[in-house]
């Protein structure tokens, strides 16, 4: 028999990736999820019949345990969280409970069942926010600039607590920004990728934005699932920044965007909006992968390039399959 995974998170971007990856490794992929009356399952439509499902709740321990207790995982990948950074300013006890508290909840779990299952913990760039370094590095301080950061960093430490109070096989991958087609349409990236597609379509004029001079260690998703595998392969628990030791800007990410759909300079479209501008900004995001590169073998194999042309196209796909038939 294979090994068997739970995924809690796995609706979301990285959980889809992770979950294709695992299943074609022979693994029995079981992925939690939260009672809902509204279909969440569109990004794993694809291999939703080789998932096993199963009801539970970050903010609930008992059912956290007993899922644990029922499924038998050989490892544990939190990737569950509120995850959106400015949503973290508006629901910032909400953030702390999933974010923060329920990865406690996981890991208590884990200890609680069986303390040899492998946890893994998503860990953040945001951790750094107001950065001590530049790149960061595993051994970088934390100075969080956002409840959502705050929230990671609790999650983070908890997740070396227990590995060194319990002697668990617990980590963290430290990764930064990646992204993908399966991107949801709040965060910056997809926003372009989509209003791109919109505007290339006909369907809008312009595209309204925050800060263009953000810099942030853009990835694509699909390769950093790989590294969170590899990191529970090894014979230590160690945690790990995962990152392409590259940074670019909003604005980069615009022109090349704007220029993959034919359209030309971004500047006759992009509009800066105060409203979509943070309370506090991070500083210069950029990840020193050379720890996973030398432990893990792990690298980076689609191009920040690749990515947006990636992102772009799919969006313009997407939305086109849905006009009709000669628009």
């Amino acid at each position: 028999m294979g090994k068997t995974a739970l995924i809690t998170g796995i609706t979301g971007q990285d959980g889809s990736y992770l979950a294709e990856l695992l299943l074609g490794m022979g693994y029995r992929v079981v992925g939690m999820t939260r009672r809902t009356s509204t279909d969440v399952h569109e990004r794993i439509r694809h291999i939703v019949e080789d998932v096993e499902f199963v009801s539970g709740d970050l903010l609930d321990q008992t059912s956290m345990t007993k899922i644990v207790a029922d499924t038998k995982p050989d490892e544990v990948y939190n990737l569950a969280a509120q995850s959106f950074v400015p949503a973290s300013w508006m629901q910032p006890v909400l953030t702390g409970e999933f974010t923060a508290l329920g990865v406690t909840r996981v890991l208590e779990a884990v200890r609680a069942v069986d303390p040899k299952i492998r946890f893994y913990q998503a860990s953040s760039s945001e951790m750094f926010g107001k950065v001590a370094e530049v790149p960061q590095r595993e051994e970088t301080p934390f100075y969080p600039r956002s409840p959502y950061g705050v929230a990671k960093v609790y999650g983070h430490w908890i997740t070396v607590n227990y590995r060194e109070s319990y002697d668990m096989f617990a980590v963290s991958g430290i990764l930064f920004n990646h992204e993908s087609p399966r991107r949801g349409k709040e965060f910056v990236t997809r926003k372009i990728s989509d209003g791109v597609a919109r505007i290339k379509l006909g369907l809008a004029r312009e595209l309204r934005l925050g800060n263009l001079d953000a810099q942030r260690d853009w990835g694509f998703a699909g390769d950093y699932v790989r590294a969170m595998w590899l990191m529970l392969q090894q014979e230590r628990p160690e945690d790990y920044v995962i990152a392409t030791g590259r940074t670019h800007s909003v604005r980069e990410f615009c022109r090349i965007a704007f220029e993959t759909a034919g359209l030309g300079s971004y500047e006759e479209y992009v509009k800066v909006d105060p409203r979509f501008i943070r309370p506090a900004e991070v500083d210069l995001l950029i990840g020193d992968p050379g720890k996973a590169k030398r432990v893990l073998n792990w690298a980076p194999e689609v191009s920040f390039e690749q990515l947006v042309q990636m992102m772009v196209e799919a969006d313009i796909d997407r939305i086109r399959a849905t006009l009709p038939t000669g628009s």
